[in-house]
């Protein structure tokens, strides 16, 4: 028994633990928004909602451990109520609770939402239910018109801010337009791939008025002339001519 209390005792520790360090996260976004919201901008905001999203996923852990014991075979009930101020639970709720009252317990112990948002939720259940197919995929296509849309708005007003801010800060832009063109004439017609080499054009003459055409290349394919390697074969064909086996 002692045990089970022990773990208990441990188990409700560290929830209250989590617990607090969600209050904390959740009380710095709000301040955020509330002081902030006019120089939050969106990476910030997913910062500290990226926070709240794992002080969620400890919590989730600690309920969902195995060593933990299971808090629905536990009965909560309050042992005294009163209309008179309790400074132990005004402390322990922050403020929040002054005393434990008659019309706050069913409140703080309800395990179901208020009668007035359970009716509304079982409203929404059974107008969704009897949505027909083809008006639910109108609305579907609709909604994703519209998305489509603020989308193209955001990210068009994106690459407008974007270059607004790189012309304020005064950016250099970093293509140039004449590296560019002397690339492209470089690829297309060999100029100042080689110093002192003219651009070659299509009939094989110098480009622009830099100078009269030069002569024209011989017919045929220039080769360059190599030495003639000595032929061993004419020479024995040689003196084979000279010398006949039939002559004495």
């Amino acid at each position: 028994m002692q045990r089970e209390e022990k773990q208990l005792e441990v188990t409700l520790q560290a929830i209250l633990n989590r617990v607090n360090d969600l209050k904390t996260a959740i009380q710095a976004l709000i301040a955020k928004l509330e002081n902030e919201y006019e120089t939050i901008n969106w990476p910030t905001f997913l910062d500290n909602y990226a926070i709240l999203s794992g002080h969620l996923t400890g919590l989730s852990k600690i309920l969902q451990a195995e060593m933990a014991p299971s808090l629905r075979a536990l009965v909560v009930l309050p042992l005294q109520l009163g209309c008179e101020r309790d400074e132990a639970l005004s402390r322990l709720t922050e403020g929040r609770v002054p005393a434990c009252t008659h019309d706050l317990v069913p409140d703080l112990l309800r395990t179901k939402p208020e009668p007035q948002a359970e009716q509304r939720l079982q409203q929404f259940n059974h107008k969704a239910s009897t949505l027909s197919y083809d008006t639910a995929q109108k609305q579907v296509a609709q909604f994703t018109k519209v998305v489509n849309h603020v989308w193209e708005i955001i990210s068009k007003g994106r690459e407008d801010w974007d270059g607004e801010s790189m012309r304020s800060q005064g950016m250099q832009p970093t293509h140039s337009t004449g590296d560019t063109h002397a690339l492209v004439t470089a690829v297309g017609t060999g100029k100042g791939l080689r110093p002192g080499l003219a651009p070659l054009g299509v009939g094989g003459g110098a480009l622009g008025p830099r100078g009269p055409p030069g002569p024209p290349p011989p017919p045929g394919p220039q080769a360059v002339a190599m030495p003639k390697a000595p032929s061993a074969i004419k020479t024995n064909i040689k003196a084979a001519n000279q010398i006949h086996p039939y002559q004495r």
